[in-house]
Formats: structure tokens, sequence, C-alpha cells
């Protein structure tokens, strides 16, 4: 007999209440192995609290969150990192000072040993060639390889993006939670990170959730679609059926139909 397959990401129910006010209302999300899932919703709704409970800032009041079938939902973020779950935030975090490849180098060490890089780097230390070469391969992929040695603060708002988003990766995350990549850019900017996920999802199989406000990066790389409005999931599908329904557009996207 065939025992089937867990979803990567299955969380169940979760709720969380602030001062008494409840933020997530019994809200389910499954996302199967490389999917590109969307997670769309007007300010307010709940979607960064639901990320922060999925990826362990937040302990939730309710439910459980399981990944690739463990329960996870007591682990601290450290330990869920770990097992192969990642995250981007919407204010970048970067530090002034280090170079593009030197950001990239860092993030690809164990989280245990990653101030001893950040120390090597500053004192001039030289790191292993495999973390060099898996870091050359990332600023490849990020189109960045011209920007290797500038400091990130020399940089646009919109490589600053891309310097995260590679961060990230070179973590080798199983899910990456991506909060707002494209907060701040321009068109022809998105699209560069909209390349960037397709590139890392085919390449690397990286199955990611994304929360975004720009509906035309949402459309061009999700394949299915939850709206949050008030902390409850209202509509999920495909992510074309999703942004046609008539009652989402109207009443959640400020369409008029």
């Amino acid at each position: 007999m065939t025992t089937a397959t867990p979803p990567l990401l299955d969380a169940r129910g979760i709720t969380k209440r602030f001062a008494g006010i409840r933020a997530l209302d019994r809200v389910d999300l499954v996302v199967e192995p490389g999917e590109m899932v969307g997670l769309i919703g007007p300010n307010g709704a709940g979607k960064t609290t639901l990320f922060n409970c999925l990826y362990g800032l937040l302990r939730p009041d309710g439910g459980r969150v399981r990944f690739a079938g463990q329960d996870v939902t007591g682990l601290p973020t450290h330990r869920r990192a770990r097992l192969g779950i990642a995250r981007t935030f919407q204010r970048m975090e970067l530090f002034s000072g280090m170079s593009v490849l030197d950001h990239l180098i860092v993030a690809a060490q164990p989280s245990s040993s990653r101030l001893s890089v950040l120390s090597d780097l500053v004192t001039r230390g030289r790191p292993p060639a495999e973390v060099r070469d898996r870091a050359l391969e990332m600023l490849a992929m990020l189109g960045l390889q011209a920007a290797a040695d500038r400091p990130i603060e020399a940089l646009t708002l919109g490589q600053g993006r891309l310097v995260e988003l590679g961060r990230a990766l070179m973590t080798e995350p199983r899910l990456l939670f991506l909060d707002e990549p494209s907060s701040g850019l321009d068109r022809l900017e998105t699209a560069e990170v909209a390349a960037v996920l397709v590139r890392a999802r085919q390449e690397r199989g990286v199955t990611f959730v994304l929360v975004e406000h720009d509906l035309n990066l949402v459309r061009d790389v999700t394949e299915r679609l939850h709206v949050l409005d008030y902390g409850t999931v209202i509509a999920s599908g495909p992510t074309r059926e999703v942004l046609d329904d008539p009652v989402v557009r109207e009443a959640y996207l400020g369409v008029t139909v």
C-alpha cells in the first residue's frame, strides 16, 4: 500500500488574537512542493500576521502548522530554518558597508557560524571555495555580476530587493515566504524579481508563498491565490479565476465591474 506524500506546508485552523481582536480566524493554507501560491488582501487583512504564525515569529492561539508532515507549530524560527523554511521582509534588512557578494557568502553559512564568517570577512579572511562558487552562481541568477563588489548602499532599491531575495535563496530553502518583494519597485525592476522567482522554482525546486499588492506580478508568477480579509479567507482557487471574480475585484481590489 502506497502512503500519500504530505503537502510541504499544511496549516489548518490558524487563529490569532491581539487584545481580544481576532486577527486571523481559522485560516487554512495548504501548499504542495514546487508551487507558487499568492496571498492578497487589503491592508489590515491579516497577511503579515499569517506569515508570522507560519514562520514562527508568532505562536497561533489556535490551529496547527505542519511542514513536510512534521508539526512545527511550537518550533522557533531558527529550527524551522534548519528544516528549510526561509522568509524575506517588506522592509529590507541589509548590512551597510558590506558588498553584494559578501551578503551572499554570509547567508550561505549555517546559522551557528554566520557570526564567525562575518568576522572573517571584516578581517579580510577568505570564505571556503565552495561557498564563494555558490555565491557567484547566485549573482549570475540575480543578474548582479557587475555589482559583486559594490557596497550595498550604492545599489538601487531594485538591486537591493534582488540581493535580499538572493540571500534567502542562498540558505537553500525548500519553502520561501516572500513579503511584498516588489514594494517600491518600478515595472522593470518588478519584472526582474519575477524572472528570478521563476528561475529559482524551475532550477532549484523552491516552493514560494507570496504576499504581494502588485497584481500583475501575482498574475504572472502564481498558480493559486488566496484572498484574505478581516482575518478570513474569502476566496481561493486558480489565480486568474480568483482575480477575475467580479465579487473579489469589486469588493477587495477596488475595481468596478
